[in-house]
């Protein structure tokens, strides 16, 4: 690793340090607080809390303020006579009002409880006019369905499941960018890896190029030798080349993931020190079942769907509506005389609805509505077993990424002395080149499998954390 690490710095000699090098923790907090996918979850989660919050605000009591403004009519319109019988007579009419409600719904019953006040005026025009006033000071009121969906509850029920699985699903988003972020991360680390090692590899070509020529021309190799060594340097030139285009499109990436301008320095730190996590399959299961975003719209899904077949039943049935009202009301032709000795009045209906023929529609919606049920809850079920699936999985491959991090190193730090082995062994002419090129590809092979299987390992840890928004380090739920 010091090695490696040492390749890295060389990369950055001509790269500006900024006053601390970027860790992946670092990069991680960067991305969740300013990175434009951060800045879209947090959006998201805004919009469901403010409409959590209307939602909520809808269910206090309402005030509302209603009226006609003076409205004017001219018709010639019937009217009935004592005897009888009807005369068409013209009529100019102008009419206003003016009402003042306050409303409250009843979770319980579904039914509405209201409060109100209002006052109109009728002016009839002409020869004759005539001005009328009408008064209501107050009317308490209440209008309740029967053998009706409650839908209130229902939207109460849904409600609550909508918001915790927007609430969980900004969680996930917050774990899905800390994933991005460290294979970014790691991809710019393994492009500057790959460069530094490539440039190594370039220079040490050359000198090996140089070597050979001196010995050709002393008839100590042959040319077919002369010839491997200079493809060789061809090849590490093209190897260099591409190196650097790829460090600069991985650059690229992570800047435009952390929202960083194109002139900030970008240095990275990187170690081999990787958190001691035993993650217990159990664990995970349980918590990625309790805590995952997708079962939460799950749940959602099933009340919706309950939901659907209480309405097949009970809004194809029998059903009435109860409204009742008691208050005062008066009228006069002044305003003030219409507010004395105002007078009592009540209302009570009762409004039912009885299918009687159906043709089976009732039936039908029903066992349409059961179907989906079914459907859903299969497909739920599916999905938990997914899930579980997924989490037990993630387990044992962030335990597999720590056994392959561990071979990798020791295969990284072989490879290296091996060619440096053989590197001192051709100078003094105990190998052929064939054996030396062979070294050199095994040792980027295995410095290569190592940087990935650091990748490996930090993309299964963040990737069961968002499995299950859960932190096995600290042992707690994610929040």
């Amino acid at each position: 690793m010091k090695r490696l690490l040492s390749l890295f710095a060389a990369a950055l000699l001509n790269t500006p340090l900024s006053a601390q090098d970027l860790t992946l923790q670092d990069a991680i907090t960067m991305a969740q607080q300013r990175g434009p996918s951060a800045r879209s979850a947090a959006r998201s989660r805004d919009a469901a809390r403010y409409r959590d919050r209307a939602y909520n605000a809808r269910l206090l009591p309402q005030l509302s303020l209603t009226g006609d403004a003076p409205s004017y009519s001219r018709a010639i319109i019937p009217v009935l006579q004592p005897d009888g019988n009807t005369r068409f007579a013209a009529q100019q009419q102008r009419q206003s009002s003016l009402g003042l409600q306050l409303g409250q719904r009843i979770p319980i019953t579904g039914g509405d409880l209201f409060i109100q006040s209002g006052v109109s005026n009728i002016n009839i025009l002409g020869q004759q006019e005539t001005r009328l006033w009408r008064t209501n000071p107050v009317q308490i009121g209440i209008r309740q369905p029967i053998f009706r969906l409650n839908t209130l509850s229902w939207d109460n029920r849904e409600q609550d499941l909508r918001f915790d699985a927007s609430e969980q699903q900004y969680l996930e988003a917050r774990e899905n960018i800390a994933q991005q972020t460290a294979a970014l991360f790691f991809d710019l680390f393994a492009a500057r890896t790959a460069l530094a090692n490539a440039q190594a590899n370039a220079d040490v070509n050359d000198t090996l190029l140089t070597l050979n020529r001196g010995r050709y021309e002393v008839g100590r190799i042959g040319e077919n030798d002369l010839l491997q060594s200079e493809l060789q340097v061809l090849r590490a030139r093209n190897t260099l080349d591409a190196a650097r285009l790829a460090e600069q499109r991985a650059e690229a990436a992570l800047r435009l993931h952390l929202g960083m301008p194109g002139n900030a320095p970008l240095a990275l730190s990187v170690t081999n020190e990787v958190p001691n996590v035993q993650v217990d399959t159990v664990v995970a299961v349980q918590e990625a079942l309790r805590n995952g975003a997708a079962l939460r719209d799950a749940d959602l899904q099933i009340v919706q769907q309950k939901r659907r077949v209480a309405e097949a039943k009970r809004n194809t049935g029998f059903g009435a509506t109860v409204t009742a009202s008691v208050g005062y009301n008066q009228t006069a032709e002044t305003f003030n005389d219409a507010y004395r000795s105002p007078l009592q009045s009540q209302q009570f209906s009762v409004g039912v609805e009885m299918p009687l023929v159906q043709w089976g529609a009732r039936k039908a919606s029903i066992e349409a509505a059961r179907a989906d049920e079914e459907r859903v809850e299969t497909d739920v079920r599916v999905l938990r077993e997914r899930r579980a699936q997924d989490a037990r999985f993630a387990a044992l491959e962030l335990e597999q990424a720590v056994r392959q991090l561990t071979t990798a190193a020791k295969a990284d730090t072989v490879g290296a002395k091996r060619f440096e082995v053989a590197r001192n062994r051709y100078s003094i002419g105990r190998i052929d080149i064939s054996n030396l090129f062979i070294a050199q590809n095994e040792k980027d092979q295995a410095l290569e499998a190592y940087v990935r299987a650091l990748r490996g390992y930090w993309d299964a840890y963040y990737r069961i954390r968002r499995l299950t928004l859960y932190d096995f380090v600290k042992g707690e739920r994610i929040r």
